[in-house]
């Protein structure tokens, strides 16, 4: 039988110096496969590098259990160290041994008498075994990310954990090297968590997507389900980057800041409270007693975002190339009718007619 390489069930946590009535996790049950990349998303202050230390043997949870392979690592009662767990950590600075070089770097975490050959196999993998003799302060930035793998991977640990690896590099490095994370994981037989931040790298090259907030799990799914179906209001608008509304219903009839829709059932739906569109799912017309006004514009190359301000709210809305609006333009905002948007609670596409 073969057992998830990490299994969370109902883990809690709270740091000492916190509010006691605050959680900094609370009831999270995540499951990894073997060979699997999980990408542990949210913002910053929700609870994921605190997952990792839990997970590492850093910190020790106030309920519930994490099993690695099959074996309890960490309960409210028992604490496996660190090092006894065979998870490899690689950091957002590196934590390089700045008077080694790479070679010895790499070499560190391997127990007396553990065969070498791993190690070169992994620089060799990596790109990196021509420079074993360089110390890191003579290594590029996406190069000391890599040699933080290896060094992570060297030992043989079956589990890997990255704590945002690839905020500080610059975008063709970033791009690169997690285009490389999976094969390197899967040419080793590792299993990885990956924190991030930033939506587009979690939904680009993980296995699935698990999306905290506020210290609970929201959603873990693959990257087709999130984008199609996202279980709560706050994954379609931060994992999206899509646009919230308010909705009151009475009957049949869905009021919106924006005007009235027709719900898409023939009585109530559980009373939903949002409604969540995407860009291409509003109309922006210049006019000057419009109901909103420009607040930011984006260049992407084949089309504009723009910000506008529709009283309390501030909207996403795509635009064209000949675009001709400016920031502090009035403008009319409406639904742009044959789209759809998803009423929450219950995640329920809505015709915008």
């Amino acid at each position: 039988m073969a057992y998830p390489a990490l299994k969370i069930d109902d883990l809690w946590f709270k740091y000492p110096s916190y509010d006691q009535n605050r959680w900094t996790l609370s009831s999270v049950s995540l499951s990894l496969g073997q060979g699997e990349l999980i990408g542990l998303l949210g913002p910053s202050g929700c609870g994921k590098t605190t997952l990792l230390r839990l997970i590492a043997g850093f910190e020790k949870p106030a309920r519930g259990t994490i099993r690695i392979h099959n074996n309890s690592v960490a309960t409210p009662d028992y604490l496996c160290s660190p090092e006894r767990r065979g998870v490899g950590m690689v950091f957002q600075d590196y934590a390089l041994f700045p008077h080694l070089d790479l070679w010895k770097n790499v070499c560190f975490g391997l127990k007396k008498g553990q065969d070498k050959h791993r190690a070169k196999w992994l620089l060799e993998l990596l790109g990196l075994y021509e420079f074993r003799f360089r110390y890191p302060h003579q290594l590029s930035g996406g190069q000391r990310q890599r040699l933080a793998l290896a060094r992570a991977l060297a030992p043989g640990n079956s589990l890997v954990v990255l704590d945002e690896p690839f905020s500080n590099l610059d975008v063709e490095v970033r791009h690169k090297l997690r285009s490389q994370l999976s094969d390197v994981l899967s040419s080793c037989g590792a299993s990885g968590i990956l924190v991030t931040h930033d939506p587009e790298e979690a939904l680009a090259i993980c296995d699935r997507v698990a999306v905290m907030s506020d210290g609970q799990l929201h959603q873990c799914s693959t990257p087709t389900e999130i984008v199609h179906k996202p279980k709560t209001s706050f994954v379609a608008s931060f994992v999206l980057q899509r646009n919230v509304l308010p909705v009151n219903q009475s009957g049949v009839e869905l009021y919106t800041p924006l005007g009235n829709l027709k719900s898409p059932h023939d009585e109530d739906i559980s009373n939903p409270k949002q409604l969540i569109l995407d860009e291409h799912c509003l109309t922006v017309t210049e006019h000057p007693e419009g109901n909103a006004i420009v607040k930011g514009l984006e260049f992407h190359g084949t089309h504009w975002h723009l910000r506008v301000k529709l009283d309390e709210f501030n909207l996403r809305v795509w635009q064209p190339l000949d675009n001709t609006l400016k920031i502090g333009d009035s403008c009319f905002v409406n639904f742009r009718s044959n789209e759809y948007g998803l009423l929450f609670p219950g995640c329920i596409h809505c015709p915008l007619n």
